[in-house]
């Protein structure tokens, strides 16, 4: 019974590691591409400024209304009295007089209330195509198309965060993994020390304060542990969080080599303008140039034709009539807060030059700092490679004199110590150089 279980345990631990998800860094970032908040979002502004577009490509159409108006007055809207007599001549007065009845003469001498219009429905169907509107329509378009661009960079800048913070995790993690190994490393080097201050104790030849410090270093080892584990199964909850990961029991594929060959820069002054950032600098200078043109076309005259098909029946019958017009609007009083308002669109544009230039300089700053940056992780890291096998040797020299006999466990313990650090410090230093490769690469547009 009891070889059943241990059989069915077996079986269980083997399926959960099979079942354990491997990523590497490709994965990981095509994962947050899909599933990260933020860039779905953008994706979204970029759906939004295209419909936009096509609703400014409306404008050039002629635009349709409809209108109906039905209505019910109290009186008619159009009254008035008429008095026959005062519009007959008199010779026309003589032969009706002789034609006609006394009442009837009596009739046409008083005068006669007519009521209209008391109620009634008009309705009509009308198309008016502008034909000139001072470039609105026109810099309305082009203004469209800008923002959909916008949209675009905007996204891009949006993918580069998102990648950058993916792989920030992905790196941190790694970092953390590889901390664990050295602490890992560590421990079984000190269960060998250990045991054999274990024997030198129990045969005399040490003291028994030795094995004890080995056992306050065992523990500190046992503290580090528990505090690795516990900042690996943190930043796995915000990768996952982060690219959409359903589970956290997942590992990652990596390597901590590097290319022995040192980085190349780019050329920053061509690298510059491919940027995300410089060219919405000129996407905004666009705008700003097409809104100032748009400033000025609409303190210009309007010109519109158009053609319409209306029906009333105010007068008691049906009437229905098409008709085509033209219209001509100038906006006069318009002038005067329009020029100001050109002028301030003016001054504007100028100050989007002006941003544009400082902030192109700004950007090559940025990116000769980013690479300065690579240079110095770059050279911290061939620093603690070389460490490493420095304090590997000063290790195994020291252990070799503690069991001869002529060092002290302080000093052994110390070397482990510094090796470990020295471990540490090339994990540390991989990472950040991995992360200042990553912001040189977004800060020249790869």
């Amino acid at each position: 019974m009891k070889k059943t279980l241990f059989v069915i345990m077996a079986l269980t631990v083997c399926a959960a590691m099979q079942a354990q998800q491997s990523y590497t860094l490709d994965q990981i970032i095509d994962s947050a591409r899909q599933n990260n908040i933020a860039l779905r979002n953008a994706q979204r502004s970029v759906e939004a400024a295209q419909q936009q577009k096509k609703e400014a490509f409306t404008k050039y159409f002629p635009n349709v209304s409809g209108t109906a108006f039905w209505f019910n007055a109290n009186k008619g809207m159009a009254e008035t009295e008429i008095n026959p007599s005062e519009y007959m001549a008199p010779e026309l007065g003589a032969t009706l007089a002789k034609m006609l009845p006394m009442e009837a003469l009596v009739a046409l001498s008083n005068p006669v209330s007519i009521s209209m219009m008391k109620d009634g429905t008009i309705a009509g169907i009308n198309a008016v195509q502008p034909l000139f509107a001072g470039g609105q329509i026109i810099k309305g378009n082009k203004l469209a198309k800008v923002g959909e661009e916008v949209a675009n960079l905007q996204l891009q800048l949006s993918e580069y965060e998102v990648e950058k913070n993916a792989e920030q995790y992905f790196w941190q993690i790694v970092s953390l993994e590889e901390k664990k190994k050295t602490v890992a490393a560590v421990e079984a080097m000190l269960n060998d020390i250990y045991k054999d201050v274990d024997v030198a104790v129990k045969a005399g030849v040490v003291l028994p304060n030795d094995k004890l410090q080995v056992q306050l270093r065992q523990n500190e080892i046992e503290s580090q542990k528990l505090k690795l584990n516990n900042g690996i199964s943190i930043v796995k909850l915000l990768l996952a969080q982060y690219c959409g990961l359903t589970d956290t029991a997942f590992a990652l594929t990596y390597s901590t080599d590097i290319d022995r060959q040192s980085p190349v820069p780019h050329d920053h002054q061509q690298a510059v303008t491919g940027t995300a950032e410089y060219q919405l600098l000129g996407k905004k200078v666009e705008a700003e140039k097409l809104q100032k043109q748009m400033s000025v076309g609409q303190n210009l005259p309007t010109v519109a034709v158009g053609a319409g098909y209306n029906y009333h029946n105010l007068l008691d019958e049906n009437h229905t009539f098409g008709m085509i017009f033209a219209t001509v609007s100038v906006p006069i009083s318009d002038w005067w807060g329009g020029s100001h308002a050109t002028k301030r669109k003016k001054i504007e544009y100028q100050q989007s030059i002006d941003e544009q230039h400082d902030k192109e300089q700004l950007l090559l700053i940025r990116m000769q700092n980013a690479w300065n940056n690579v240079e110095e992780a770059y050279n911290q890291l061939v620093i603690a490679d070389r460490s490493i096998e420095q304090a590997e040797e000063n290790l195994r020299l020291n252990r070799n004199y503690y069991k001869a006999g002529t060092s002290r466990m302080t000093d052994l313990l110390q070397a482990q110590l510094l090796y470990q650090q020295a471990l540490d410090q090339r994990t540390d230093a991989y990472a950040e150089y991995q992360n200042r490769l990553l912001e040189y690469k977004h800060a020249v547009g790869e």
